[in-house]
C-alpha cells in the first residue's frame, strides 16, 4: 500500500487559497477563473516529487486526464451542451416555462413557481437557466401580491436546485455518475427518493406562508407541446435506462426536427445552434481535464491515500465512510463555489473511500451530488444566489432565510445515511486492495 503524504495535497491547497483568498479580498469569488486556478495547481503539482523527472510527471498527469471515465464524461458534457443549445433555439425553454405556469392554481402562486422551477430545472438540467427564466415572473408575483420578493425568488432557487441535483443532463449529475462509475438511472432513482421528502415539505411550507394570498398569473403563456417533447424524450429515455449517449443523441435529433418543422431555425442554422450549446460546456470540459491531471499527480504522490488514512482513523463502518464523503463534498463546494467543479475535485477521493468501505457507487454518487448541491444552493457567493439577487435587485442574504429546500435536502440525506438499516452498516474491515 502506498504511504500517505499530506504534502502531496499542496496543489489543491494552492488552488483553494487562490480561489477563496481572491474572493475574500475582492468580494468577487470569480476574480480568478477556475480554469486559471487549476492551471496554477497543475504547475505546482508538476514541481513536486523531485525523485521523478518532469516528463514522468507530465505523463502521469496526461494519463489521468486521458482516463476513459474522464474522457467519457467530457463527451457527455459536449452532447449535453449540444442538446441544450438546439432545444433552446427550438423554443423548448419558453414553452416549458409557459406550460408550467399555465397550470398553476391561482391560490398557489408561490408553490406553483417552486413546482414549475423543479420541472424546468429537471428538464433543462441547469439551475442558472431556470433562475434566469423564472426570476422576473417571481418578482411580478411579489409585486402584485405584496409578498416578500425574497420569498418568491427563494422558491425559484429551491426549485432550480432540485433539478440541478437530479436532471439526467445536468453537468453535476453527469460528473457524479461518471466519477463514481454507476448508471445514470440507478443514481436518479435512489437520489429522487432521498430528496422527495424535502421537496414535499418545502411545498407545504410555501403553501402555509402564502395561504392567505391569491394571484392569477397573466400575460402571454402560449406554449407548443411539440417544443416540450425533446425534454420528455431525454427524461423518459434516461429513466428507462438507455445509454446516455443514445438518449442525448435522440434529444438532439428530436429538437432539430421540432425546430426546423416549426420554423425556429433553418437546416443551415441548426449546426450553429448546436455549436453554441457545445461552447457553453468548454470551460467545465477543460476544468475536468485539468483537475484529473492534478488529482492523478496528487494520488501518485500519496495525497489521496493520506486523506483516506485520515478518514479511516475515525471511521469504522460504511455509515461513517458515507458521512466522511458528505463532509468532503460539502467542504470542497464551500471552497470552490461551483458544485460541478467540487464534484470533479472530490470525486476521486470519494471513489477511493467508497472502494475502501464497499459503498455502492450509486450511493456514493448521490451523496456527492446532494451535499455539493446543498451547499451551492446556500452560499451567498455562489453563482445561483448572486444571479437571482441581481435580477431582482436584492442581496443574496435576503434570499437565504427562504431557502428551505437546500436545507431540507441536506437533512433528508443525513437522515438517510444515519437511520437507514442496511446489512453493510455493521463494522467492517476496509479493503486491502490498495
Amino acid at each position: 500500500m502506498k504511504k500517505g503524504n499530506w504534502f502531496a495535497l499542496l496543489p489543491i491547497v494552492v488552488f483553494l487559497l487562490l480561489f477563496v483568498g481572491s474572493g475574500i479580498l475582492t468580494g468577487d469569488f470569480y476574480t480568478i477563473p477556475a480554469v486559471v486556478g487549476f492551471l496554477i495547481a497543475l504547475a505546482v503539482a508538476l514541481c513536486q516529487n523531485r525523485t521523478r523527472s518532469f516528463q514522468e510527471k507530465l505523463t502521469t498527469a496526461c494519463k489521468g486526464a486521458g482516463d476513459e471515465t474522464i474522457l467519457t464524461m467530457v463527451l457527455i458534457f459536449i452532447l449535453a451542451g449540444a442538446f441544450s443549445g438546439v432545444v433552446k433555439a427550438a423554443g423548448g425553454v419558453e414553452s416549458t416555462v409557459n406550460f408550467g405556469l399555465s397550470v398553476i392554481p391561482p391560490n398557489l402562486a408561490v408553490v406553483g413557481i417552486f413546482i414549475v422551477a423543479c420541472f424546468i430545472s429537471l428538464s433543462m438540467g441547469t439551475s442558472m437557466g431556470t433562475i434566469a427564466s423564472l426570476a422576473p415572473i417571481a418578482a411580478g408575483v411579489a409585486d402584485k401580491t405584496g409578498l416578500p420578493v425574497a420569498l418568491c425568488i427563494g422558491a425559484v432557487v429551491c426549485g432550480a436546485m432540485f433539478g440541478d441535483n437530479l436532471s439526467m443532463i445536468s453537468d453535476t449529475t453527469i460528473a457524479a455518475v461518471k466519477t463514481q462509475g454507476c448508471k445514470m438511472n440507478d443514481k436518479f432513482k435512489q437520489n429522487f427518493l432521498i430528496v422527495l421528502p424535502a421537496a414535499v415539505i418545502t411545498a407545504l411550507i410555501l403553501a402555509w406562508r402564502t395561504s392567505n394570498v391569491s394571484y392569477q398569473i397573466t400575460g402571454d403563456l402560449h406554449y407548443n407541446f411539440l417544443q416540450i417533447v425533446p425534454y420528455l424524450v431525454v427524461l423518459i429515455g434516461a429513466l428507462i435506462g438507455f445509454n446516455v449517449f443514445a438518449v442525448l443523441t435522440a434529444g438532439i435529433v428530436t429538437s432539430s426536427i421540432v425546430g426546423i418543422s416549426l420554423g425556429s431555425f433553418t437546416f443551415g442554422e441548426l449546426f450553429g445552434k448546436i455549436g453554441e450549446g457545445i461552447e457553453s460546456m468548454y470551460e467545465i470540459a477543460v476544468i475536468s481535464l485539468l483537475v484529473s491531471g492534478v488529482v492523478a499527480l496528487v494520488k501518485h504522490n500519496g495525497g489521496i491515500q493520506y486523506m483516506i488514512d485520515l478518514i479511516k482513523r475515525h471511521v469504522k463502518t460504511r455509515k461513517g465512510a458515507e458521512l466522511g464523503m458528505a463532509g468532503i463534498s460539502a467542504v470542497v463546494d464551500v471552497c470552490t463555489a461551483n458544485n460541478t467543479v467540487a464534484i470533479v475535485m472530490a470525486g476521486g477521493i470519494v471513489k477511493e473511500i467508497g472502494d475502501e468501505f464497499d459503498v455502492p457507487p450509486k450511493r456514493a454518487a448521490s451523496i456527492l451530488d446532494i451535499f455539493t448541491s446543498m451547499v451551492q444552493g446556500l452560499i451567498p457567493y455562489g453563482a445561483q444566489l448572486l444571479t437571482a439577487a441581481s435580477l431582482v435587485k436584492i442581496t443574496p442574504f435576503d434570499i437565504i432565510p427562504n431557502l428551505y429546500y437546500p436545507i431540507l435536502m441536506g437533512v433528508s440525506a443525513l437522515l438517510w445515511i444515519l437511520l437507514a438499516k442496511r446489512k453493510e452498516d455493521a463494522p467492517c474491515q476496509p479493503s486491502k486492495q490498495m
